[in-house]
Protein backbone atom coordinates (compact mmCIF):
# COMPACT_ATOMS: atom_id res chain seq x y z
CA UNK A 1 0.00 0.00 0.00
CA UNK A 2 1.74 3.17 -1.23
CA UNK A 3 1.92 6.08 2.02
CA UNK A 4 -0.80 8.35 3.02
CA UNK A 5 0.91 11.29 1.39
CA UNK A 6 1.22 9.13 -2.25
CA UNK A 7 -2.54 7.91 -1.79
CA UNK A 8 -4.00 11.12 -0.73
CA UNK A 9 -2.76 12.94 -3.75
CA UNK A 10 -3.53 10.43 -6.22
CA UNK A 11 -7.10 10.05 -4.70
CA UNK A 12 -7.10 14.63 -5.10
CA UNK A 13 -5.98 13.90 -8.85
CA UNK A 14 -8.47 11.20 -9.15
CA UNK A 15 -11.42 12.81 -7.35
CA UNK A 16 -10.48 16.36 -9.11
CA UNK A 17 -10.66 17.82 -5.58
CA UNK A 18 -10.17 21.45 -5.48
CA UNK A 19 -11.62 22.29 -8.91
CA UNK A 20 -15.15 22.10 -7.13
CA UNK A 21 -17.30 24.73 -6.71
CA UNK A 22 -20.37 23.35 -4.87
CA UNK A 23 -20.90 20.28 -3.12
CA UNK A 24 -24.10 18.34 -2.71
CA UNK A 25 -25.10 16.17 0.49
CA UNK A 26 -27.75 13.75 0.55
CA UNK A 27 -28.94 11.90 2.91
CA UNK A 28 -30.34 8.66 2.23
CA UNK A 29 -32.07 7.35 5.27
CA UNK A 30 -33.40 5.40 7.28
CA UNK A 31 -34.97 8.06 9.20
CA UNK A 32 -35.78 10.90 6.86
CA UNK A 33 -36.81 8.43 4.15
CA UNK A 34 -36.50 4.74 3.22
CA UNK A 35 -33.72 3.53 2.48
CA UNK A 36 -34.76 2.75 -0.95
CA UNK A 37 -35.99 6.21 -1.58
CA UNK A 38 -32.63 8.01 -0.29
CA UNK A 39 -30.23 5.54 -2.62
CA UNK A 40 -32.77 5.67 -5.52
CA UNK A 41 -32.53 9.60 -5.26
CA UNK A 42 -28.98 9.33 -4.77
CA UNK A 43 -28.19 7.25 -7.54
CA UNK A 44 -30.37 9.60 -9.78
CA UNK A 45 -28.23 12.65 -8.53
CA UNK A 46 -24.92 10.64 -9.35
CA UNK A 47 -26.29 9.74 -12.72
CA UNK A 48 -27.72 13.32 -13.28
CA UNK A 49 -24.27 15.31 -12.59
CA UNK A 50 -22.48 13.08 -14.81
CA UNK A 51 -24.80 13.29 -17.68
CA UNK A 52 -25.14 17.06 -17.00
CA UNK A 53 -20.90 17.51 -16.96
CA UNK A 54 -20.86 18.78 -13.51
CA UNK A 55 -18.01 17.01 -12.50
CA UNK A 56 -15.81 18.31 -14.94
CA UNK A 57 -14.03 21.65 -13.71
CA UNK A 58 -15.57 24.99 -14.55
CA UNK A 59 -18.06 26.87 -13.19
CA UNK A 60 -20.62 24.55 -12.10
CA UNK A 61 -18.53 21.69 -11.29
CA UNK A 62 -20.61 20.01 -8.45
CA UNK A 63 -19.33 17.05 -5.65
CA UNK A 64 -21.66 14.86 -3.95
CA UNK A 65 -21.67 12.56 -0.78
CA UNK A 66 -24.61 10.15 0.01
CA UNK A 67 -25.01 10.52 3.51
CA UNK A 68 -26.66 8.26 6.17
CA UNK A 69 -27.93 11.64 8.72
CA UNK A 70 -28.10 14.87 8.40
CA UNK A 71 -29.66 15.58 11.39
CA UNK A 72 -33.07 16.29 10.15
CA UNK A 73 -35.08 13.27 10.22
CA UNK A 74 -38.27 13.89 8.21
CA UNK A 75 -39.13 14.71 4.99
CA UNK A 76 -36.75 13.55 3.25
CA UNK A 77 -34.60 12.78 1.46
CA UNK A 78 -33.10 15.65 2.91
CA UNK A 79 -30.24 17.21 0.95
CA UNK A 80 -27.68 20.57 1.73
CA UNK A 81 -25.93 22.19 -1.07
CA UNK A 82 -22.18 24.30 0.10
CA UNK A 83 -21.59 26.67 -0.48
CA UNK A 84 -24.60 28.02 -0.11
CA UNK A 85 -25.72 26.28 2.88
CA UNK A 86 -29.78 25.46 0.97
CA UNK A 87 -31.19 22.74 3.12
CA UNK A 88 -34.19 20.95 1.18
CA UNK A 89 -36.27 18.72 2.30
CA UNK A 90 -38.17 15.88 -0.25
CA UNK A 91 -35.36 15.06 -2.57
CA UNK A 92 -36.66 12.41 -4.37
CA UNK A 93 -35.71 10.81 -7.51
CA UNK A 94 -38.44 12.10 -9.14
CA UNK A 95 -37.35 15.78 -8.14
CA UNK A 96 -33.78 15.43 -8.42
CA UNK A 97 -33.73 16.08 -12.36
CA UNK A 98 -35.29 19.77 -11.72
CA UNK A 99 -33.06 19.96 -8.75
CA UNK A 100 -30.07 19.76 -10.66
CA UNK A 101 -31.03 22.02 -13.35
CA UNK A 102 -32.60 25.28 -11.23
CA UNK A 103 -29.92 24.70 -8.86
CA UNK A 104 -26.63 23.38 -9.97
CA UNK A 105 -26.77 24.60 -13.71
CA UNK A 106 -28.58 28.21 -13.13
CA UNK A 107 -28.01 28.39 -9.61
CA UNK A 108 -31.38 29.26 -8.73
CA UNK A 109 -32.39 27.27 -6.00
CA UNK A 110 -35.75 25.42 -5.95
CA UNK A 111 -37.59 27.96 -3.39
CA UNK A 112 -40.75 25.13 -2.93
CA UNK A 113 -38.58 22.61 -1.53
CA UNK A 114 -36.19 25.01 0.53
CA UNK A 115 -36.34 24.58 4.16
CA UNK A 116 -33.24 26.74 5.96
CA UNK A 117 -30.38 28.67 4.48
CA UNK A 118 -27.23 28.76 6.21
CA UNK A 119 -24.02 29.87 3.99
CA UNK A 120 -20.64 29.89 4.75
CA UNK A 121 -18.76 32.72 5.14
CA UNK A 122 -16.60 33.98 2.19
CA UNK A 123 -13.40 33.55 4.04
CA UNK A 124 -13.45 31.03 6.75
CA UNK A 125 -9.89 31.30 7.83
CA UNK A 126 -11.06 35.34 9.39
CA UNK A 127 -12.45 34.41 12.82
CA UNK A 128 -14.42 37.45 14.88
CA UNK A 129 -12.04 38.97 17.98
Amino acid sequence: MPDASEFLQHAKTKLGLGQYHRHVMLCIGPRCCTPEEGEAAYETLKDQIKDRGLMEAGPSACYRTKANCLRVCGHGPVGVVYPEGTWYHGLTAERIPLFVDQHLVQGKPVRDWVFADNPLPNDVTKTST
